[in-house]
């Protein structure tokens, strides 16, 4: 029987905002060059660019002039100008020059926010909440980035859906079923699960199509014929508010989030192949493993392309259904999902 009380944590899950006091990839390195690159993390419209040292900032995204976007300007030197009027701020948000400014006017005291922001492991870090608290709190790392053992391929997420959609999406290895000739895994039983007040992680026993161990075997990522099953351990993580996963000790998976709204998601799907059986591989020169590992960038692109394809059509189908529906209720069996809600709702608790 459907009671208040159910309908009303199904409402709380689906419209709970996001703790701001965690760092969150709005950016890679590789999109923001010479011009202002616009992003919005919780409705809150950013603006980040690069100095002339290449240093990275990030500021609120309007001119207080006139609250038109910042992002539509340039960098002149450190300062990011508004295309508008050409006033030009600093990268703590204060005004530094205005070109018509009179002799006897003084430069407006009117500052706008910035906010902490990193660049690290390839991407570009934020903190959109207590700045204090910035230097506090640690950003998830991604060592494989840049360790030459590991291949890499980016796929960018973005669905019209609320971030919890596609958080149960990663943490639900049952919906294999969906991915057919995608999937890389098949036959997955939870084991157990392990959480405390910042992580999920729920451990799956699962059939691997993937075995990397001798160098003809990465020829199993074009050719679907090659590949055999064999059990793996596959333990997917949620270390709010972002995700990772590994299927035995051949692939591992990282899901970076930027929750755009309450009904759109932005997020960095990171798929690393490793290479560490090849020992042979590791006594060649840096230089040489360097040029494998940026050659072999994107190898997987097809496979992660086409995941994320398949989980963004039926995300996008919960979100609609909950709109259209909200009274009704899901009837869920993933006990790991259960988990999962209950650290949203820590997470979101904390950030109020």
């Amino acid at each position: 029987m459907l009671t208040s009380t159910s309908i009303n944590q199904n409402l709380d899950i689906r419209r709970l905002a996001i703790n701001l006091n965690h760092w969150y990839v709005i950016a890679r390195s590789s999109e923001v060059k010479n011009q202002p690159f616009a992003v919005v993390l919780w409705n809150q419209p950013i603006v980040i660019y690069r100095d002339s040292t290449g240093t990275i900032h990030a500021l609120e995204d309007r001119c207080p002039h006139r609250q038109v976007k910042l992002s539509h300007g340039q960098v002149i030197g450190n300062y990011l100008e508004c295309d508008y009027h050409g006033w030009k701020f600093k990268s703590n948000g204060e005004c530094a020059e205005v070109p018509y400014l009179e002799q006897n006017q003084k430069l407006p005291t009117c500052k706008i926010r910035s906010y902490p922001v990193k660049e690290q492991d390839g991407f570009i870090w934020l903190f959109a909440g207590d700045a204090e608290k910035a230097n506090t709190v640690q950003l998830m790392a991604v060592p494989e980035w840049d360790h030459l053992n590991y291949i890499a391929t980016v796929s960018v997420i973005n669905c019209k859906a609320h971030y919890s959609y596609l958080i149960e999406n990663l943490m639900d290895m049952y919906h294999g079923h969906l991915h057919q000739s995608w999937q890389a895994w098949a036959d997955p039983v939870l084991q157990d699960i392990d959480e405390d007040d910042n992580h999920v992680a729920a451990h799956y026993q699962a059939q691997s199509y993937y075995k990397i161990d001798k160098i003809w075997s990465i020829s199993q990522l074009f050719f679907p014929a090659l590949r055999k099953l064999h059990p793996e351990a596959l333990d997917v993580s949620y270390i709010y508010p972002h995700w990772m996963s590994t299927l035995g000790k051949d692939f591992k998976i990282y899901c970076l989030l930027c929750p755009v709204s309450e009904t759109q998601t932005r997020a960095y799907l990171i798929h690393f192949t490793s290479l560490n059986a090849f020992w042979r591989l590791h006594k060649l020169p840096v230089w040489f493993r360097k040029f494998i590992k940026d050659s072999l960038f994107g190898s997987a692109q097809k496979l992660l392309d086409g995941l994320v394809r398949q989980d963004v059509v039926m995300i996008e189908e919960e979100q609609e259904a909950y709109l259209n529906n909200p009274e009704r209720r899901n009837y869920e069996l993933n006990r790991a999902l259960v988990s999962v809600q209950r650290l949203m709702r820590k997470q979101a608790e904390k950030g109020v």
